[in-house]
């Protein structure tokens, strides 16, 4: 009974459950990005190189086929997905960033110490009267 109250408080935990809700937000992500290449962008590259279908090039080896149209659009694919989670990590860095100096103005200033020679003056005086 204790491993399974043991496997609970570790699935409910804030990270287990934030990450599982971001594996399901980016599979749904990659379905939005994958039509957007399949269905709208390489059809317009399609269409400026000579009305090209990507998704039906490849060339035949032996008596294998290789599709490496189907390549090129999962490469335009991951590199849209890149740059789509680079651009909202960027932005959560700017607002961490932003957030952190406003708290550290927001911060009571830590009071000044003596500096180094005033600490070195005083011992020396604290020597001179012994």
């Amino acid at each position: 009974m204790g491993l399974i109250k043991e496997f609970k408080e570790f699935a409910m935990r804030g990270n287990v459950m934030d990450m599982a809700i971001g594996v399901i937000i980016g599979a749904a992500f990659g379905k939005i990005v994958s039509s957007l290449v399949d269905d709208v962008l390489m059809p317009l590259v399609g269409m400026i190189v000579g009305k090209v279908d990507f998704s039906t090039l490849s060339v035949k080896v032996g008596e294998a086929e290789l599709f490496y149209g189907r390549f090129i659009q999962n490469v335009v694919d991951f590199l849209i997905v890149a740059f789509c989670i680079f651009m909202v990590l960027k932005g959560i860095n700017k607002l961490s960033n932003l957030k952190k100096k406003e708290e550290e103005a927001a911060a009571p200033a830590a009071p000044a110490g003596p500096t180094q020679e005033e600490l070195l003056a005083e011992i020396r005086d604290l020597l001179k009267q012994k």
